[in-house]
């Protein structure tokens, strides 16, 4: 019987303290954002530059979170990130950064005042909800929907509390509503109450009176 078949065997010394190295990254990410509580999670394209309508629409959303006392976490990278930022580090807020280690390097943006580098996508995927009570979902790629939908899941099944998740820009996501409603719904994948996780917003002030209606400060 092929030796392989036994999965206690194939673990390697490398592997062991890959183990210890995952669990030292929660141990910083969680005493690092301990005091950073509430926070809102935002998401969204790395490309967008700062004279684009949706990097100034995500440094006005950092902006009213921090002047509504909610700490602004994102990943830490360029884009709707940085813009997000730079809104929570000019209003006075807390503005983190989580960033990850990649083969094409991602540099932090200069406008986090707390900045976390993880190793392991799962393991920094774990601090954007543990600590969110909120996600906004600005314009973005597969990155961005993966964050959104592995939101949604989570929440459909039951495994974290329910919380805003807010996709900004209805044109931009209106089709994949659509979608979602017209095929996926109507074959039944879904429940109707499914839908109700998530919210289509265009205006930075509606995405405040949404949140803010289900976070005690």
């Amino acid at each position: 019987m092929p030796s392989r078949q036994y999965v206690i065997n194939e673990m390697t010394v490398k592997d062991t303290w890959r183990m210890f190295h995952i669990m030292a990254e929660f141990v910083e990410g969680f005493e690092a954002l301990a005091e950073c509580q509430p926070a809102v999670s935002i998401f969204g394209s790395t490309r967008v530059k700062p004279e684009d309508e949706v990097y100034k629409k995500a440094e006005r959303i950092g902006q009213l979170l921090a002047e509504n006392g909610f700490a602004v976490i994102t990943g830490g990278g360029p884009g709707v990130m940085e813009a997000a930022n730079k809104g929570a580090s000019l209003a006075g807020g807390k503005s983190i950064g989580l960033n990850i280690e990649l083969p094409l390097e991602q540099m932090p943006n200069p406008y986090t005042n707390l900045n976390l580098t993880f190793h392991y996508f799962f393991v920094r995927k774990v601090m954007f909800i543990k600590y969110a009570v909120a996600y906004i979902i600005l314009p973005g790629g597969f990155g961005t929907m993966d964050e959104l939908f592995e939101s949604t899941t989570l929440i459909q099944t039951h495994k974290i509390r329910p919380f805003p998740v807010v996709l900004v820009g209805s044109e931009y996501w209106r089709g994949l509503f659509d979608w979602i409603r017209g095929v996926v719904l109507k074959e039944g994948r879904i429940s109707a109450s499914d839908l109700e996780i998530f919210q289509l917003v265009d205006e930075p002030e509606e995405i405040i009176k949404i949140i803010k209606k289900t976070v005690i400060l």
